[in-house]
């Protein structure tokens, strides 16, 4: 029988306007190097707001998820929390 993962759930707290997919994926913890970051964006295994995306610098914002192995990562400006 195949198990089942339950994805961990992590609100991430932005200071700026946006953070680039790869440093939120350092910032998470996701990652731990920007070589392993790459990796895992261009082979398409990240998605955000349920949508693959393979471009490294793209724009995450406040409201926005990303999903990367098995976690999800809720942006959120920090003034909200």
């Amino acid at each position: 029988m195949r198990k089942i993962q339950i994805p961990v759930v992590q609100t991430i707290a932005v200071k700026d306007e946006f953070i680039k997919l790869d440093s939120l994926l350092k910032l998470a913890g996701a990652v731990s190097t920007g070589g392993e970051a790459k990796e895992l964006i261009q082979s398409g295994q990240v998605l955000v707001d349920g949508i693959p995306v393979t471009a490294r610098g793209r724009k995450i914002k406040d409201g926005m998820t990303v999903r990367v192995r098995n976690k999800i990562l809720r942006v959120k400006a920090a003034r909200e929390i």
